[in-house]
């Protein structure tokens, strides 16, 4: 079995583009690790749900979620829509995982993620490529998953952001993914992408 872990942006543009780059980085991750699949992720809005989604449809994948706050809580950070979708997924969940309490919320988004990382062998994150801006963000959680020399697929959003490319080729284009410490047949050649480190 292969762990999967989702992480990613909360607010995302060109949403079309990211499902291509995820149904993509899927599908690799189908080719270069062994299934059956499992997918951790927090169900935030944006890519944890994006990928959730896609990873149901195309691998019919395990869902675990831990929750970083309990659920009465968690559900405030969501508008009301938002909340019954979460719940929808949350019952189609084979498991959801409550952690101990915390007292600020950007730790308990933090153990979230670091929990989520423990249990993964691959990530999938959903990232501009920019760094942290908090605890718990997703510049954090891929910089630890980086140090941990895990393997991640970077489906790269919100790509017309100052800074994150320092040249775009023209068919490169938001849906683009890079495989970072995959099986090396499936790495992408990193003169292909431009993307500051």
């Amino acid at each position: 079995m292969t762990s999967i872990g989702a992480t990613g942006h909360r607010f995302l543009s060109e949403t079309g583009s990211i499902i291509r780059g995820i149904d993509t980085a899927l599908n690799k991750i189908r080719e270069a690790f062994p299934g059956p699949f499992e997918l951790y992720t927090s169900l935030a809005e944006g890519a944890d749900r994006l990928v959730t989604s896609r990873a149901l449809l195309i691998l019919q994948t395990r869902l675990v979620v831990p929750l970083p706050l309990p659920l009465a809580s968690y559900l405030v950070d969501f508008s009301p829509d938002s909340q019954v979708e979460l719940t929808t997924l949350l019952q189609q969940a084979d498991e959801v995982v409550e952690l101990p309490l915390r007292a600020k919320r950007a730790s308990a988004y933090e153990a979230a993620g670091l929990y989520m990382l423990d249990h993964v062998d691959v990530l999938i994150a959903v990232w501009d490529g920019q760094a942290a801006r908090g605890r718990g963000g997703t510049g954090q959680i891929v910089a630890e998953a980086r140090q941990r020399g895990m393997p991640v697929a970077w489906v790269l959003s919100n790509i017309f952001e100052p800074g994150i490319l320092e040249s775009i080729p023209f068919d490169l284009e938001p849906s683009y993914v890079r495989y970072e410490r995959f099986p090396k047949q499936y790495r992408t050649s990193p003169t292909s992408t431009h993307i500051k480190r």
